[in-house]
């Protein structure tokens, strides 16, 4: 994983890029090329284009193989189990487009009416082809994602990204920082060798002013699919991400045990909720989501309601 550096100036900074903490840095070259630089018109012109979108919402991971394409899968199944709601779910892990496989999409990006995915896996001619792209192609990617991508009257625009903090993450922070983003979901596992990523990502998120959500657990636990009964399998031996958040102060929005039903689910491209709607982990992720909806729709202040 790339690591900010401790003491960071951000991206936004005149010093971005350029700072002695800069040297060294993997991202240095991408923030010096935007310090004290003309914006990007790219940035007015996706604004312009996310005014139908109301929010958005990136999921993050300080490492890979903790399960976020498979939480932002599920977090977009989720909420567009209200047909009344219209969801979009855009991968930009350009080097390892997931989403399409877990969503059961060939050639195809509409899931349900309200549902639609956009990924760069839809562009390879086959699965298995490689994408061998520097940073400013990934770049030029995202921006053609964001503005081009006639993304109609959306409720929510979920984000996945690549595991940790490069390229990807600036760009699309600095490209949607202009029509404001509502926050980012950090997944983990219980374990400190995932934490200690995720503690940075957390950083990352503080250095480009991204609003944390929440961080989720996932495979806290094991479901046995006979007995149904759960157990440890990944003990959090510094206090997982329930003692992680305690010490950041940020919210811990829940905790999902691991159910082969998941991993059967994605495999077919199938809602793990239509799978399996008892298991634990169905309730955990509807419990989970319901929070981050509520998040992203605050309740009415009383004053306001009363001048209403």
């Amino acid at each position: 994983m790339e690591e900010v550096p401790h003491d960071c100036p951000g991206a936004d900074s005149t010093q971005a890029g350029r700072g002695p903490s800069c040297q060294g840095c993997p991202n240095q070259r991408l923030c010096a090329s935007g310090a004290g630089a003309a914006p990007d018109p790219a940035i007015e012109e996706i604004k312009e284009k996310m005014k139908t979108v109301k929010h958005k919402i990136l999921i993050l991971s300080g490492k890979g193989g903790v399960g976020k394409s498979t939480f932002s899968a599920h977090l977009a199944h989720g909420l567009a189990e209200d047909e009344n709601t219209q969801v979009a779910l855009l991968d930009i892990d350009i080097c390892g487009p997931s989403i399409p496989k877990i969503m059961g999409l060939e050639g195809e990006q509409y899931v349900e009416d309200n549902l639609g995915v956009m990924s760069v896996g839809f562009l390879l001619s086959s699965p298995d082809d490689a994408v061998i792209w520097r940073g400013p192609k990934k770049n030029g990617m995202i921006k053609q994602f964001l503005r081009d991508v006639d993304w109609g009257d959306v409720d929510y625009l979920l984000v996945d990204t690549p595991p940790g903090t490069s390229d990807e993450h600036l760009s699309v922070v600095q490209y949607l920082a202009a029509a404001r983003i509502d926050g980012a979901v950090i997944v983990t596992t219980p374990q400190e060798v995932s934490l200690q990523d995720v503690r940075k990502e957390i950083n990352f998120c503080h250095k480009v002013a991204l609003p944390v959500i929440g961080v989720v657990e996932n495979m806290s636990g094991f479901v046995c699919p006979r007995c149904k009964k759960e157990s440890q399998i990944f003990p959090p031996t510094t206090g997982g991400a329930e003692g992680m958040c305690q010490d950041l102060k940020v919210p811990l929005l829940g905790k999902v045990p691991l159910d082969p039903h998941i991993g059967e689910s994605c495999d077919k491209g199938q809602s793990f909720f239509v799978e399996a709607p008892n298991s634990p982990a169905t309730l955990a992720y509807r419990s989970i989501i319901q929070k981050i909806q509520e998040f992203c729709t605050p309740r009415q202040p009383k004053e306001d309601l009363v001048s209403s």
